[in-house]
């Protein structure tokens, strides 16, 4: 009989998050015993992780990137029955319908927040304390993995930023190294304060107190980055970044704070906080401006400048604004 009784759209979610996780991360064995807690927790749970054991099935022969991504767009559509769900997985796969399910996935449900065990959302900043006692702080669209069973410590940095001050490590006899690691290579703290932020084509780390060994991907040297310094990691070196414009860690108490920074520069800075797209237009890219932008109303923001630079600012949509000359 409960066969027949449909599975609530949440449950399913959290299987499909689960199976992510499981299938395509690499869990370590407090989020395997996590995930066995959860399968026992009810029933209605187990039946869920059996139909999605089924469409694990489906994905042998689909490509690993296809296959996860076609999974996590399915769980962000919290509104679909599940009988649409795997409709429009087959329907993805047989077609090879590739193009728009990773913008949907980018934009909309990314996967890295299915994969982290921290995260933020668009706007929104957050604080983890983790068993060792470091502290993390995590900046808008942050997605962050925790990797503390072994003989490293290791942050897995998805997408985002993050400020990181490493703990103690007191249940350890010998203070056991620390890692974040990047798509651009491996940034290890030296006993430290420290910011490590992910851009398209590399990252960058800032450091606040003592020092971190900045390790490309490539195999390349190591390059030790001082307190005071910022710092451009790719896959294959490391290179100073001389009097950046920006704050490199305003943004922990809610800003952007610059110097002579370019106005697409800033705009770029403040879109990341809000949902949307905000356009600069070439004429007016390299107005220079300085001051304190708070990000917790990025829209008085916008107001601010409009206020005070020869700028106009448009509202076509709620999620889409253009800034042009007045």
């Amino acid at each position: 009989m409960s066969e027949a009784v449909p599975i609530p759209s949440a449950v399913v979610d959290e299987a499909i998050a689960w199976s992510v996780k499981l299938h395509f991360g690499e869990p370590d064995s407090a989020t395997r015993a996590a995930f066995e807690r959860w399968r026992q927790a009810a029933a209605v749970h187990e039946r869920a992780w059996s139909r999605m054991q089924s469409l694990n099935a489906d994905f042998a022969a689909v490509p690993q990137r296809l296959a996860l991504d076609t999974l996590t767009a399915m769980g962000g559509a919290h509104q679909a029955r599940r009988q649409q769900r795997r409709a429009v997985l087959k329907g993805l796969v047989l077609a090879g319908g590739v193009l728009g399910t990773g913008w949907v996935v980018r934009e909309q449900t990314p996967w890295q927040r299915v994969l982290a065990d921290v995260s933020t959302g668009v706007g929104r900043r957050g604080r983890r304390t983790l068993p060792d006692g470091t502290e993390l702080v995590l900046n808008t669209d942050t997605a962050v993995a925790v990797r503390m069973d072994g003989a490293e410590r290791v942050l897995v940095l998805y997408r985002g930023e993050v400020s990181i001050a490493t703990g103690a490590d007191a249940a350890h006899a010998a203070r056991r190294p620390f890692f974040v690691q990047t798509p651009f290579g491996a940034v290890q703290a030296l006993g430290t304060r420290f910011v490590v932020r992910l851009d398209d084509d590399s990252a960058r780390v800032s450091v606040q107190q003592d020092a971190v060994a900045l390790r490309p991907a490539n195999g390349a040297a190591p390059v030790v980055a001082e307190a005071g310094q910022d710092w451009r990691l790719d896959r294959q070196r490391a290179v100073r970044i001389v009097a950046p414009a920006m704050a490199s860690d305003a943004w922990i108490e809610g800003a952007v704070v610059g110097k002579n920074m370019r106005l697409a520069d800033l705009l770029a800075e403040l879109a990341r906080y809000r949902h949307g797209r905000i356009r600069c237009a070439p004429e007016i890219a390299d107005l220079r401006v300085s001051g304190t932008y708070h990000v917790n109303d990025v829209d008085q923001a916008l107001q601010f400048l409009a206020q005070t630079l020869p700028i106009r600012v448009r509202y076509w949509t709620r999620f889409w604004i253009t800034v042009g000359p007045a």
